[in-house]
């Protein structure tokens, strides 16, 4: 049987049976199942500005660009972008992890986060809410969809300005996996040769 170019049989160990398992708390699910990189989600209503640090986030759909936000009812944040149905997402660096756990540590109800830990607010080009100007990559984002909020704390926005830094091109993210413990996005692994081209699209 013929292989696409590059592709080998799997070894022994890629192919091997993990039959020795204990049982998992259910609740930590998210050790293995995190959704994607910590970002800081900014946001500004009634003349004050605020940022919280999110790790639960989900890609819904390519055009238009939506993304789902899940954002405690508790978090000073979740009022204000439900007010304003506005926000961005700013993706940060691995660089700035002590500055994510901070800023997951501090309520904006009386403090500005931006000041308090020395991060650059930017004019966004649609949105009132401020891009982080320490973040390589930033989503200017409107409200799509709020009827998820007051059921399941479930924000769906639309990117509708997204603005990347040209170097480097890829960025080492921060992945929190739960109890404190964090992971670095590796290095990337080229496969484009074992693809479809008309995947390589998406």
């Amino acid at each position: 049987m013929a292989h696409p170019a590059g592709h080998t049989h799997a070894s022994a160990a890629q192919g091997a049976v993990h039959a020795a398992r204990d049982d998992f708390p259910v609740s930590r699910a998210r050790r293995f199942l995190e959704p994607g990189p910590i970002v800081l989600v900014s946001s500004h209503h009634a003349g004050r500005r605020n940022v919280m640090t999110l790790g639960w986030h989900m890609v819904l759909e390519f055009t238009p660009s939506l993304v789902g936000l899940m954002i405690s009812a508790g978090n000073h944040s979740f009022e204000m972008i439900r007010k304003s149905g506005e926000c961005v997402i700013n993706v940060p660096t691995a660089a700035l992890a002590d500055t994510i756990v901070g800023i997951g540590n501090t309520s904006g109800r009386g403090t500005d986060k931006f000041a308090h830990f020395g991060l650059t607010a930017q004019k966004g080009s649609i949105v009132e809410a401020p891009l982080i100007g320490q973040c390589p990559v930033c989503f200017e984002c409107c409200l799509h969809d709020d009827t998820l909020v007051a059921a399941r704390n479930l924000f769906i926005v639309e990117v509708v300005k997204a603005h990347a830094a040209v170097t480097p091109e890829e960025i080492e993210t921060l992945h929190y996996t739960g109890g404190g413990i964090f992971r670095r996005s590796g290095g990337a692994l080229d496969k484009r040769a074992l693809f479809r081209p008309e995947m390589l699209e998406v």
